[in-house]
């Protein structure tokens, strides 16, 4: 069998923790953010974690993390 490819784009994108969960970016604080609130943007900050339900989706994206 040949190796498995990983998906690029989730590559750059997620990162597998060390107890199975998978990190990702935080969405809509790209541009556009004279109309959305200060508590909002603050919300936005940093990562956070990919839903339960869509873990084994990434985690075939990424066969070897």
């Amino acid at each position: 069998m040949p190796k498995m490819k990983t998906k690029s784009g989730a590559a750059k994108r997620l990162k597998v923790r060390p107890g199975g969960t998978v990190k990702r970016g935080q969405a809509f604080k790209r541009h556009i953010l004279t109309k959305k609130t200060t508590k909002n943007k603050r919300h936005l900050r940093g990562p956070t974690a990919v839903h339960e339900t869509n873990v084994k989706s990434v985690h075939a994206m990424l066969p070897y993390a």
